[in-house]
Formats: C-alpha cells, structure tokens, sequence
C-alpha cells in the first residue's frame, strides 16, 4: 500500500509537482519520497515508447497487443467484456512499466466527421459512459491508473487547441458530460485528462466549473486531472481551477509564477498544495518501480481476436448468404486484405505483437480460395488493370470477399473528414464487381460512419470497425460461422451526410465552434425529426432470430421475455429506450439502458433492465440543478433506435415544469437545421459569442493563421508547412508531426519545449509574426537569457530543499 502521510513541502516545491519532468514522466523529489510516474497513450495497446519519445507515436515503441478500437469495442455493448480487455491493458502496462493509461477516449461523437471518432465510444452518452466503465475497471484492477479523457466538449480536430465550444448547460450535462460521470461514479478512475478546447470561453485546465463544481464537488472525483499534452495554457489559472498537472515537461517557469501569484495574494496557496497532493498521491501508488510480470501475448491475441469477434456488425445478409458453406469457392479482393486497416492513426498507435491479415490465415478456414487481386489503388488513383484482374477473379468465385473501408488518409488525430464517403476507386469497384458476380460480400473497416449507397451491389456486409491485430481471423471466423455476429452500430449511418444535424455548423473553421443541435445529435436526432436513415443506432443483424414479449414496468426497472426463435445459438442486445412526457423540449426517445443476452437454440429467458439515476432525469436551467419531469413517460424495448418492439406507459413523480418555452422554436421540434441566432440565444440563455476581427495573430492562434500573417517570412513558413502536409497526404498517410503543428497555437511553444521556451519568449515570436521585428527579436533573446538563468536559480532552489 502506498503511505498515505503528507509529506512536508516548500511551495515551490508543491508548485515544481503541478508539472512534468519529462513527455512522459512527472516530477519526482526523491527525498521527499515522492517517485515519478510513467504515463503512456493506451486506449487500445500500450504505446510505450523507446528513448525520450515524442507525443504523437512518431518514433517507435514497444511491442503490445493492439485491441480493436473503442469505436469497435463499443460495437459489443459488453461492458463486461470491455472490462476483460481493460485487465489485459492493465498487465501490459505493468508489465511495460506505465503507472498511468492515458485512456478510454469517450468524447461524444457529435459528428462522423470528427477525425478521432475511432478513438471514442458512441454517439450515446450512456452506451459510452458504460463501456468506459469496464475498461476503467479492468485497467484499474492491475493497480494501473486509468485516464479517460478528453473532458471536456470536444468534437473536432480542426483547431483542437484552438477552438472554443459555444455549448449550453443543459446540452452539455445531459450530452457531453454524462458520459465522465458514468464512469467517475461506477468506476472510480484515478485520473482524468483534460481537454485542449475551451468550453464557453475558458479553457478546459483552468475551467473551474467543470473541475471543481462538477468534476469534484458534484461527482465526489479525488483523482488528478492532467492536461492533454500542451493543453494548459496557465499554470496559475490551473492550480486555481482544479488542475493538478501540466504535460509534457514544460520547465519550471510555471512553478515560478505559480509561486510569484501566491506571493501577490492572487493565489490561495491552499489551492497549490491540493493539487499537489493529487499529484502526490498518485506518484504514490506507482508501481513502474517494482517487478514487472510478462506479457501473456499469445493470451491476449486470443482476447483480441475474442473482442473483435464479439464487435463485428453484421449490416446485410440478402437471401441468408452467409455464413458460408464449406468449400465455398472465394475470391480474396481489396488491398486491406493484404495490408488491413486495424487501427487508426495518432497518439493511440500500437505497435502490434503481431498481425494478421487475411492471406496469412486463410488456409485455416474451410474455404477454397481461387485467388487473391488487390482492386484498387490505396492512394485513391484509379487503376484499370487493377480493376480488370479483380474482375476475371471474380468470375470465377461463388462468392467475392471485398475488402473495403476509410484509409488512413481519412481517419486520423489532427485532421476531420470533409465527407462521408469511401474512396471511389473502392465504390466502383463494387459496382464492377457484382456485374460478372452478384455474389459479393463486402468486409468494411472503418472507425466511423460512413455512407453506404454502394451497399447495392453487395449481398451482405460485415462491419469490423477497426478490429485490432486479430481482426483478420475474426472476420472469417463469422464468414463461416464459427461465430455468430451479435455486435450493434454505436452511432447511426445516415442516408447522407447532408441529414446529419451538424451538418453546415462542422467543424468549426475559426475559434468559436457553435453546437447549435442543442442535445439533438445522433439517432436523438433522427428519431425526433423522421429523417429515414441507412442503419440506425443500435442495429445489426445475427444469423439467430428472437422474439420480445410480455413487457413489465415496475418501479426499478422493465422485465420482458426473450426468446431465441432459431436453431442457432446467438446473442442479442435488448435496449431499453425512454420518452418523456412533453412538458420539457427533449429528443422523443432516449437510451437508458441495455442488456447483451446469450441464448441457446429455443431458449427463452426474463431480462431485467434497471432504471437509475440517469434514466428520467434533464438539466433544469431555471433551478440549475436535475430535474424529473413529473408525467407519463413511454418506456419502450427493441432491437435499435428505429425497431422499437414493446412499448408501455409508466407514472413518474416529479416536477411540474414551467409553461413551454416559445423563444425556443425549432428545438421543440428538433428541426435544428431551422435554429435562427435567437432560438440559439434562448438555448443558451445569453448572447451568442461573436468573433472578434483583429488585425493581428495572438498567442492563442494556430500556427496555421501564419497564411494571414504580416511578416512575410511567417507567411513563407505557413505555406512550407501547408506544402509539407500536401507531401505527406499525397502518400495515403498523415504526417502527425505537421498536422499537430498546423493546429498548435503559438502559446503551446512554451508548454512542448522542455522549457527552452518562455512565455515571454512566445510573446516575442508573435511579436515577430507580426512584422514587430526589433521587438520580438529583443523579447526573444532577452527572454531567453532570462528564462535560462531563471531555471538554474529554480533548480538549484529545489536541489538544495531536496538534497
């Protein structure tokens, strides 16, 4: 067990801890007894990196098992299994010597579009809430600290560290934070990362608000909250607000004006030492220092291939084409059957123990292969003779396997999507394809939603997300049926991406990011307005049936009846769905709850579905606390948000709300697409922020505004890195390096350079990109003199009270 005791620090001391020493590692004072602690990216897989490493996964790492993402896990709806993966995280990382996963990644996805929805659960706050929670669990149970992360509001990759979510209270408690609290009341994590963004005008490590009203005195949360890498921006702001540590290693300049604030009375150092003491305690429970155990790899390959069986979504099955029969005559076409598409692309990177891909493993399954053709071009170039060689392979199959899905281009930290839609060399190829053989089975990876109007030409379509390194067994291992698919959407596949609500409002070109939808997103959405969909939250498809029948509401819960209908052993995921009276605007349904159930052939079994604190309750503006509405509610169970099967009233004793609200408009209707500035207002419940022109870039700028710079040298340097991103898009692949400079604003300087760089030396920089050259050049340099034997001063400060 870790000591307890305080120990008894100077206050610089407490401020040195509210920063890293290194990009990985916190500050540790030795003869304080308090050890650093080894963070690590590690939502699906331990990146832990050789060397010093760098942030982003550009250099390399250790081998570790890469799982199927939280955008495929969450396709399970098994927190349980979720929680299973979670404890194998939690070996890996000790075994690795990692006190600390940075992860689950459970930010909502408001839109398809977002760059890094692979990373994240649902566009569901309680499915996301729920499956976090296991992971946490298992992480957690290896006596490795888990991190979700990004809290909070965080929707885009466009100008991340740039952007500031314009968001009312209601939407953003019900929506955007239920989820974190999901998993800070049921899971208990011992840390929390918070966001680059700003929520309504401050940014997330220093929005006091969110860390300590909600966050700690709401939530009861006793953890730490560290920034995202370069996302704190003041650490006197920080220790102020609720938090506890700046990362990377930004030197010691913030532990000096934390000292000089607390010297001027404008920080209370009981604040300082709060957050030093988070620190503290976790340094505490740290074990990277100890015996390490051995990663059981083979085990955990045998977990992953489990999880992505248990994930894959089964979106069509025309005329019971699959599974398929033994000696099945099979074309292998698509170039991820070669090289697969597993998991996405940014801080989350695994270096896999091993890999599967479909040539390797296929001689294990009873299929005769008739050949394998690539199809087309990953960088999207189109091919004819690629083309033409999948064709006359094809013709001589009973049945094509084409491997299709998002490249790497397309999913990725740093960048959003602009549209829905696959490669078109893919799509065509489709629609050749099933010319010379109607017979085509379509194996998409993908860690978002896509467009699917090229299902036509396909008789079935297996979804595996993006599956982890034993994807590739998984996928022919429902192909035959070995295993029977039993994964759901976790967010829904619009008809087009013109029908989603943020549609025109994503992502956010500069810094105010409206979230305009108000708590209408995803199948919320969908559902209120009547838009037909593709294939809706919660869908998917088994080669089992089942029945739902005799539904009981009672005051803690729904039964009902499952029955399995088939001669095939499956599981099915009952969802448990809510509607409101009316009295309050609100999405006509709203998911509550869920059950993943496994039957055998016949079976038939009583499902219980629990109600909580979550089930009834909204955001009263008016009180400014949780409210029930007081009324008739709809409880409703089914198989997905539009195949709703049993349906029953239920009395609920609550508030009566105030008369409707006019000034509120389209969002009583949900028609969000209508919302006028002032519907908007009156959601907000203030004036819409508005953005400021200036003439010059400030600190909080990209470094991609440099395009609108006044020093033509900085211009120059805009368009080198803008070149640079052309180079590297033009490969299929995203250089993350550049694309986390473009979006890096000209403060971050100071908080990812070790220290090198002030911020009085980022004040001088700007200066210069501001064509106010003499300035910056004098503040720079001085800055520089100035910071350099500054640090020394610190260090030997800190030396001396340590030594």
């Amino acid at each position: 067990m870790a000591s307890t005791d305080k120990p008894e620090l100077t206050l610089l001391e407490a401020a040195a801890l509210l920063s890293g020493e290194s990009e990985w590692d916190s500050r540790a004072l030795p003869a304080k007894g308090i050890p650093s602690f080894v963070m690590s990216d590690g939502p699906h897989g331990i990146r832990r990196q050789l060397g010093s490493g760098d942030h982003l996964g550009i250099a390399a790492s250790e081998p570790s098992t890469c799982f199927p993402t939280a955008a495929t896990v969450a396709n399970s709806w098994d927190p349980e299994l979720a929680e299973e993966m979670g404890q194998a995280l939690g070996q890996e990382a000790r075994a690795l010597g990692v006190d600390v996963v940075l992860g689950p990644g459970l930010n909502i996805k408001r839109s398809p579009l977002c760059g890094r929805n692979f990373e994240y659960y649902s566009e569901d706050p309680i499915l996301a809430g729920r499956m976090a929670a296991g992971l946490v669990r298992g992480i957690q149970s290896q006596d490795v600290a888990a991190c979700p992360k990004h809290f909070a509001v965080n929707s885009q990759e466009l100008r991340r560290m740039a952007s500031d979510s314009i968001v009312d209270e209601r939407t953003m408690r019900e929506i955007y934070l239920t989820a974190f609290e999901v998993v800070v009341r049921e899971a208990e994590p011992r840390t929390i990362m918070s966001s680059y963004n700003r929520i309504n005008g401050t940014y997330a490590h220093e929005n006091k608000h969110l860390l300590i009203d909600i966050l700690r005195d709401e939530w009861g949360f006793g953890g730490m909250v560290v920034s995202d890498w370069g996302g704190s921006n003041s650490a006197v702001d920080a220790a102020r607000a609720g938090g506890s540590l700046e990362m990377p290693g930004p030197g010691l300049h913030g532990a000096r004006a934390i000292v000089e604030a607390v010297k001027r009375g404008e920080l209370n150092e009981a604040d300082v030492r709060a957050r030093a003491q988070e620190v503290v305690a976790l340094a505490r429970g740290a074990r990277s220092g100890g015996q390490r155990p051995t990663i059981q790899a083979q085990a955990h390959h045998d977990l992953a291939r489990r999880v992505a069986e248990e994930s894959i979504v089964l979106l069509r099955n025309e005329d019971g084409i699959l599974p398929l029969a033994s000696a099945t005559k099979v074309a292998i076409v698509g170039d991820m059957a070669h090289t697969p598409r597993y998991q996405g692309s940014g801080s989350s990177q695994v270096n896999p123990t091993q890999l599967e891909t479909t040539l390797d493993v296929l001689d294990q399954f009873p299929l005769e292969c008739v050949g394998y053709a690539q199809g087309y071009n990953r960088q999207r170039e189109p091919h004819e003779d690629l083309v033409r060689q999948a064709i006359d392979l094809a013709s001589r199959a009973d049945v094509v396997l084409a491997y299709i899905g998002l490249d790497e281009l397309s999913e990725s930290e740093g960048l959003d999507r602009t549209h829905m839609r696959l490669p078109q060399v893919q799509t065509q190829l489709l629609e050749r394809l099933a010319e010379v053989n109607p017979n085509v089975v379509a194996v998409l990876s993908a860690g978002s939603s896509v467009e699917t109007d090229w299902a036509i030409n396909t008789r079935a379509i297996i979804h595996t997300s993006l599956s982890g390194q034993a994807g590739a067994s998984a996928v022919l291992r429902v192909i035959t049926g070995a295993v029977n698919p039993s994964g759901r959407l976790n967010e829904t596949y619009p008809l087009a991406y013109s029908d989603e609500p943020t549609y025109g409002n994503y992502p956010a070109t500069s810094t105010l990011s409206y979230y305009k939808e108000g708590p209408y997103v995803g199948y919320r959405y969908f559902a209120t307005t009547g838009t037909e969909v593709a294939y809706p939250f919660g869908y998917g498809l088994s080669y089992s049936t089942f029945d739902y029948a005799d539904l009981r509401v009672q005051s803690d819960g729904v039964h009902f009846t499952l029955t399995n209908t088939s001669d095939v052993e499956g599981a099915e995921v009952p969802q448990l769905y809510v509607s409101s009276p009316g009295g309050v605007f609100a999405p006509n349904i709203e998911l509550k709850g869920f059950a993943k159930v496994s039957l055998q052939a016949g079976q038939s079994t009583d499902v219980f579905i629990p109600f909580d604190r979550y089930t009834f309750r909204h955001w009263d503006t008016d009180s400014d606390q949780w409210a029930v509405e007081d009324g008739q509610w709809t409880v409703h169970i089914g198989r997905n948000a539009s195949d709703l099967i049993l349906h029953a009233t239920h009395q609920v004793t609550g508030t009566v709300p105030e008369p409707a609200n006019s000034s509120l408009g389209s969002y009583w209707t949900g028609n969000v697409h209508d919302v006028t500035d002032a519907e908007f207002a009156a959601l907000l419940g203030r004036e819409i922020p508005r953005e400021e022109e200036q003439d010059l870039l400030t600190d909080a700028d990209p470094l991609s505004s440099m395009n609108r710079a006044k020093s033509r040298i900085a211009r120059s340097a805009a368009r080198f890195l803008h070149k640079k991103k052309a180079q590297a898009d033009a490969t299929g692949k995203p250089d993350l390096n550049i694309l986390f400079i473009l979006n890096m604003p000209f403060r971050t300087m100071g908080k990812m350079t070790r220290g090198m760089v002030s911020d009085e030396m980022v004040d001088g920089i700007v200066d210069l990109v501001n064509a106010r050259t003499w300035r910056g050049l004098k503040t720079v340099v001085g800055g520089y003199l100035r910071n350099r034997r500054a640090d020394r001063r610190t260090q030997r400060e800190l030396d001396g009270h340590s030594s």
